[in-house]
């Protein structure tokens, strides 16, 4: 199988909620990277597809958190596959900092940025 993920992803657990419109939903986060998001939801996620999902998490022992808007690429029963659309200055410095200590290669992580600003340019 051909690997088509242009960002390093990391083994990252911590409780999420998503937001959309008037619902919420508590989720638990598997993976994440630069670019997206894996979570799981011990409910049945009801969900729209087509619409935008402000998910919100903090970072262990910290009081930071990190809020981003993100576009929903699949649900698989609990499972939900998210790309992130939109992340504040604040948010992406603090999401870059838990990669970069997490994926233990350099390189990686500016290849990950490399990509992440060449999406920036052609959306």
């Amino acid at each position: 199988m051909i690997e088509k993920r242009r960002f390093s992803r990391i083994l990252y657990q911590a409780p999420a909620t998503l937001s959309q419109g008037d619902k919420q939903l508590s989720t638990c986060i598997q993976d994440l990277s630069l670019h997206g998001l894996l979570l799981w939801s011990e409910d049945e996620p009801d969900l729209d597809t087509h619409a935008l999902v402000d998910v919100v998490f903090s970072l262990p022992e910290s009081d930071v958190t990190i809020s981003l808007s993100a576009k929903i690429i699949s649900i698989q029963e609990r499972i939900i596959r998210m790309a992130i659309s939109h992340i504040d200055i604040e948010s992406i410095a603090h999401l870059r900092r838990l990669v970069e200590l997490n994926v233990g290669d350099d390189s990686l992580l500016h290849r990950d940025l490399e990509h992440l600003s060449d999406l920036g340019l052609h959306e």
